[in-house]
């Protein structure tokens, strides 16, 4: 706008509401650095124009008077705010300090110019991102505490500020005389470990996140429930003194900051000392270097005269004293336009969200990209391509989106949606059930879960490959030796040569080159065998090439590592199908499950052909894993690499038919009773199944004869309307035939148990000395035992080695036997399993 007053009267409406948002509403419309960037320019126009200053400007108070439920508390002494210093706007990084610090270069030398010295003495401290706040005590104890609100008048938060351990009920006894009345201010945070928890927890429930630390500890020291105020992880520091009776203070801030602290009050560790515009740059970089590593968030540094006779000289102006200022660090929140919405692949087949940004400057770093959590989260902000955004980057947290600022919302902006399949691989996506996160289903072949697949299937639980550790295995799939588990069955000693020497100099051609340059020239041989040199090339001198390769005297690669590798790739070939189950990294399929899967349906085969509902009816296996293990062999890719594992010469040494004991879980009553066919409950799929014993006979009668036996009528005309849809019909039948298929092929009657602790559940914990947890796992169940990882009611028998923690008290809780490692290894000898 041309005209001033307007402009004026525009600045302190919109930074007015920006009060109001923060302070009462703890919901900021705009980012901390917009608000600065308002606040200046008004500052600017009201000091050319001081004939259209006001003393309700947003530059003479603090924020706006407090609203809401709380009763109204007025500061004996004003709570006022600091004056903010900023980097010059242009100024080049390696620029003069006094240049490039301008305002704090102003700042040091009005002091020198009205106290007539130099180089004056500054306490200096953290400037802490939270609410700031008033506690009040007398004779000792703390009777009330109060938000800054205004700078007059806060809001007496007394009942939830008693909820905050880091807040002192009474002042520690420490020599010093316990002032009549002593009021000390603070500032109330949230840590951010504490925060990230929180958020962590919030994504699992499906609830609100709090948008950053500062509006976290607001809302919740402002709730009207103290309860409420209990739950959330508070902090508290104390930076300065108020109104003080019965009590001379010593004659410095830092000396005062000490005094706090022997009273109780926890204060800043990094709070210091400095002299000079040197030292508070010096302190300036020293705490701006150490912010990202810091338990709690901060915006800035503080300085203030250290003296309390040259603060009083110094004085104050309408909103902040003379004697103090704040030196801000580049805003962690800025606003930026939001182009799209695209979906990243992690490695373990997890879809996050990601929006990508117009480019925009946060905490000094262009950030282009940022987090979107998951579906829920893009619910929760309702975030569209298009928006104008708020976007925070604290620490060495990756940039996340916060919050849209709806007013800036474009016409014909449309809900996102989740895609239906894997933009890497092009495998279907699923959510599971009661989870935020969606997943990938192609596993196996899906190059953004490569290395995690092979990573697992080569691991010492899974397919045991000695000599393949995770950083080979990355290795393999970032240099294009492995796509898949299958190709490491082809692995030859020449690829594993060829790749370590990728991995040890990134590839082997930048290798040879930099050797050529200093040794002169180099090469690998076809078959990657043997390091080729010209003739005057002395091999006794090559230690340059021997730090990167493993190279012998006489230029021949050291490969008995490589065929080593090679044999226990080999030797993998002959496995059980428990840990072949477990390596395919199928998700929720554990050891303890995957030895399950094995025992009941006994062969790959079964294990891939049995539909979900069939598989939800053996133990261990609830609605979620059944369906995780289905929908991962519906994958082609998933299948295909199975089928390729299968023609290497992958052999299960305990496939066997299926148990026989499956005739008692599975049958037409258990196929009815997981219909989704509302009032057909269990008692009732029983009654139907006893009466008509097939799915055929079930479908050649109808609701009237199906309610005559047994089944309610709702239920019955329930399940008419369902068997009327053609799909679910035809899915019907196709989990009956393999259901049918399945007992066709197990025994009639099952093998007598022979084992000592047949039908028993372990655990195991803590350290045993004559063996791994492992191997006496294995002894167990050799001898029949289910060896479970955690204590319940339906455990038997607790082995408690040394150290043995938590699993041992909850056992001796419930009552469950427990032995001793000694008492173990008499029961192994006893029964010739030692």
């Amino acid at each position: 706008m041309s005209n001033p007053a307007q402009r004026i009267a525009a600045l302190r409406l919109q930074l007015e509401d920006a009060n109001h948002r923060y302070y009462v509403l703890d919901d900021p419309a705009i980012p901390d650095a917009e608000y600065d960037a308002l606040l200046r320019e008004l500052e600017a126009l009201e000091i050319e124009h001081p004939e259209l200053a006001s003393d309700d400007s947003p530059t003479r108070t603090v924020g706006t008077r407090p609203e809401g439920g709380f009763p109204e508390v007025a500061h004996a002494i004003p709570m006022l705010s600091l004056a903010n210093a900023f980097e010059t706007p242009g100024v080049a990084d390696d620029a003069d300090d006094r240049a490039r610090y301008a305002e704090v270069a102003d700042f040091v030398r009005r002091i020198e110019q009205k106290l007539d010295i130099s180089d004056p003495v500054f306490s200096v401290e953290p400037k802490l991102d939270g609410l700031a706040i008033s506690l009040r005590y007398e004779d000792g104890v703390f009777m009330q505490g109060a938000t800054r609100g205004d700078g007059a008048t806060g809001e007496n938060v007394t009942a939830n500020l008693r909820q905050v351990r880091a807040v002192p009920l009474k002042l520690r006894e420490s020599g010093t005389p316990v002032p009549s009345v002593f009021e000390v201010r603070g500032e109330i945070y949230m840590p951010r470990k504490s925060f990230a928890e929180w958020n962590a927890k919030a994504l699992e429930n499906n609830e609100k996140l709090l948008a950053n630390p500062r509006n976290g500890a607001a809302g919740s020291l402002r709730q009207l429930d103290p309860a409420v105020t209990r739950r959330r992880p508070l902090a508290f520091f104390a930076y300065s003194v108020g109104e003080v009776r019965g009590l001379e203070l010593p004659e410095t801030h830092s000396q005062t900051l000490a005094l706090l602290r022997t009273f109780g009050f926890p204060v800043a560790p990094e709070a210091d000392t400095a002299t000079g515009f040197d030292g508070l740059i010096a302190y300036f970089r020293r705490i701006g270097t150490a912010r990202d590593s810091l338990p709690y968030d901060i915006d800035g540094v503080v300085y203030k005269l250290d003296d309390y006779d040259q603060q009083r000289v110094m004085g104050f102006v309408s909103r902040a004293p003379r004697w103090a200022l704040a030196h801000k660090f580049p805003a962690q929140e800025q606003s930026t336009v939001l182009r799209a919405i695209e979906v990243q692949v992690g490695r373990t087949g997890a879809i996050t969200p990601v929006a990508r940004l117009e480019p925009v400057q946060v905490a000094g770093v262009t950030v282009t990209n940022a987090t979107l959590h998951n579906e829920d989260q893009i619910r929760r902000l309702d975030v569209r391509e298009g928006d104008t955004v708020i976007v925070r980057r604290a620490g060495d947290v990756i940039p996340e989106v916060v919050r849209v600022i709806e007013e800036r919302r474009p016409a014909g902006t449309v809900e996102w949606s989740m895609p239906a399949t894997c933009p890497v691989c092009g495998s279907e996506l699923v959510r599971e059930e009661g989870a935020a996160a969606w997943r990938c289903t192609g596993g196996l072949t899906c190059s953004a879960q490569r290395k995690e697949a092979v990573r697992h299937f080569a691991s010492r639980r899974a397919m045991d490959i000695e000599g393949l550790g995770d950083k080979q295995a990355e290795a393999l799939v970032e240099f294009g030796f492995v796509h898949s588990p299958a190709d490491l069955y082809t692995l030859t000693v020449a690829d594993l040569v060829r790749m370590k020497t990728a991995l040890d100099a990134a590839t082997a051609a930048d290798f040879l080159q930099a050797v050529s340059d200093s040794k002169g020239a180099l090469a690998l041989d076809t078959e990657g065998q043997r390091i080729l040199a010209q003739d005057d090339f002395d091999w006794k001198d090559a230690g340059f090439l021997r730090s990167h390769l493993a190279v012998e005297p006489d230029g021949k690669l050291a490969t008995k590592w490589a065929g080593n590798l090679v044999a226990g790739i080999d030797a993998s070939r002959a496995t059980t199908l428990a840990r072949f189950l477990f390596a395919l990294g199928i998700p929720h399929l554990g050891e303890t499950t995957a030895k399950s899967l094995a025992q009941w349906l006994g062969s790959l085969d079964f294990v891939r052909s049995t539909p979900a509902v069939v598989l939800q009816a053996l133990p261990d296996i609830g609605g979620e894993v059944g369906r995780s293990i289905a929908t991962f062999f519906e994958q082609p890719g998933n299948a295909g690499v199975v089928d390729a594992l299968l023609a290497a010469g992958i052999t299960f040494s305990d496939e066997a038919p299926p148990s026989a004991a499956l005739r008692e879980r599975l049958g037409l009553s258990h196929l009815l009773s997981t219909l989704p066919v509302d009032k057909l409950g269990d008692k009732s799929a029983q009654r139907l199944a006893e009466t008509y014993g097939t799915l055929d006979a079930l479908l050649r009668a109808n609701a009237i004869g199906w309610a005559g036996a047994g089944a309610s009528m709702a239920g019955a005309e329930n399940l008419a309307a369902y068997l009327a849809d053609a799909q679910a019909l035809a899915a019907l039948r196709a989990t009956d035939a393999a259901m049918r298929r399945l007992l066709d092929a197990a025994p009639e009657r099952a093998v007598a148990a022979s084992g000592p602790l047949d039908g028993k559940t372990v655990v195991l914990t803590g350290s045993l000395a004559a063996m791994t947890r492992d191997e006496a796992g294995a002894k167990l169940e050799a001898l029949g035992a289910k060896v479970a990882g955690s204590v319940s009611k339906k455990t038997q028998l607790v082995v408690a080695g040394e150290s043995a923690g938590s699993k041992l008290a909850k056992a001796r809780e419930l009552g469950i036997e427990v032995w001793d490692e000694e008492a173990l290894l008499s029961f192994l000898q006893a029964h010739g399993a030692s």
